[in-house]
């Protein structure tokens, strides 16, 4: 099987429907398959990424978490709309420290977050073959 490039749009806030949790299992299983798995945080979904999530309201669990495991798939470019932060009065500063250890820079700890532009993700988008909207 080859290798193709995935992209998971996460529009969607975490709680009060199961896009977000689905996203993030549909994520795990493509990259246990060995695609290359990236994500996008637009609109809501940024609110995917943010930390001291409390979810007890909503009855669904918490699972952020999950969201720092993600270098350990091989899935290190999570791009983040910085309209999307500025909008809803987010900083990159509001999101969790998500990191990977770069196997090709002696396992140094990076970060997995990337801020772009509207036109830097429309860009980083044409580069993509398959992309699922969630």
């Amino acid at each position: 099987m080859s290798t193709k490039n995935f992209l998971f749009v996460n529009r969607k806030a975490p709680y009060g429907t199961v896009y977000a949790l689905e996203a993030l299992e549909v994520v795990l299983i493509s990259a246990a398959f060995e695609q290359n798995v990236s994500l996008a945080f637009i609109d809501d979904g940024v609110y995917q990424i943010t930390k001291g999530q409390n979810s007890k309201a909503t009855g669904m669990k918490n699972f952020s978490p999950t969201f720092r495991a993600l270098g350990d798939y091989d899935i290190t470019k999570l791009y983040v709309s910085i309209e999307s932060l500025a909008e809803r009065g987010l900083t990159v500063d509001d999101l969790m420290e998500l990191t990977y250890e770069d196997a090709d820079d002696d396992y140094a700890e990076k970060p997995s977050i990337i801020l772009v532009n509207r036109e830097e993700m429309a860009a980083m988008m044409t580069e993509q073959e398959v992309i699922l909207s969630f």
